[in-house]
């Protein structure tokens, strides 16, 4: 999930990817700012893109769309905020040895992005498609990533994964508290966010807690302290989380910074999540 979501949260009837090409044996990532990058081309054209696992559709910039042919067509409009996009079809998307598509991309202006966390033109997202459509083991410390066959269960702690408005959750706990649906964003710079209304629910903003306004160009942003979070059988303690609005689409969301501590095998069709310390 993007930091600025107003640009990758769209329509969640977007249509997923087909599996149409075999895998090699692994691609590379490539780790700026605790976002992750992947070489991909587009309709043949080969660039840089951000991984984004929280993405219901993968995006193409506008120029950049202008610049390969793609006609974007009927306009979009995010629920809650209003952010216009185009559709355009006839997509095809190779990334980490697979073809994806024909595939349905939202077109927006990604150049705001980009300068933030490129400072550079930022041309396309790959979104949930490929994470629908194979199961990927991901090693963020050593930049790889991999389609597994599926013929076996792989190391780590098994945790079910939950579409939460078309965004993938699964299970983490506050302080000891109940578990709680925790969204898995691979392109959550962040860290860790804690949405507003679970935040007010267990007293983080209220009390003695220390909370402190960071200002990130003209974003101020509250930090909560939790005292521990766990997840997959990993106990962090002290962590620093960001508040986010109250209408997001889980009380949690975790982003590099904590799933790089893991060795992830991820399997959006069959809904599991495994983490490996």
């Amino acid at each position: 999930m993007l930091t600025r979501r107003t640009l990758v949260v769209l329509s969640a009837l977007l249509p997923l990817a087909d599996l149409a090409a075999h895998a090699r044996d692994k691609s590379d990532l490539f780790v700026l700012n605790n976002h992750l990058f992947i070489d991909v081309s587009v309709n043949g054209r080969h660039v840089r893109a951000l991984l984004d696992s929280a993405a219901k559709s993968s995006i193409v910039d506008r120029r950049f769309a202008r610049q390969i042919g793609l006609v974007a067509g009927r306009a979009v409009r995010e629920r809650g905020n209003g952010a216009n996009a185009r559709l355009a079809e006839h997509v095809t998307i190779d990334v980490a040895g697979l073809t994806l598509g024909p595939l349905t991309v939202a077109v927006v202006d990604l150049s705001r992005i980009g300068r933030s966390l490129l400072n550079e033109p930022l041309l396309v997202v790959v979104g949930r498609e490929l994470f629908d459509a194979a199961r990927l083991a991901i090693d963020i410390e050593r930049g790889r990533i991999r389609v597994l066959p599926r013929t076996s269960e792989p190391d780590g702690v098994a945790l079910d994964l939950h579409s939460e408005r078309g965004i993938e959750t699964f299970p983490a706990t506050v302080e000891d508290r109940k578990p709680v649906r925790t969204v898995f964003d691979l392109a959550n710079g962040l860290g860790v966010v804690i949405s507003r209304a679970y935040a007010n629910r267990v007293g983080l903003l209220s009390g003695t807690r220390p909370t402190v306004k960071e200002h990130n160009g003209e974003i101020a942003r509250r930090i909560v302290t939790l005292g521990s979070l766990e997840i997959g059988g990993h106990r962090f303690e002290n962590v620093s989380a960001t508040v986010g609005p109250t209408g997001s689409a889980a009380a949690l969301n975790v982003g590099v910074s904590i799933l790089r501590h893991f060795f992830i095998t991820v399997d959006y069709a069959q809904h599991r999540l495994w983490l490996r310390d």
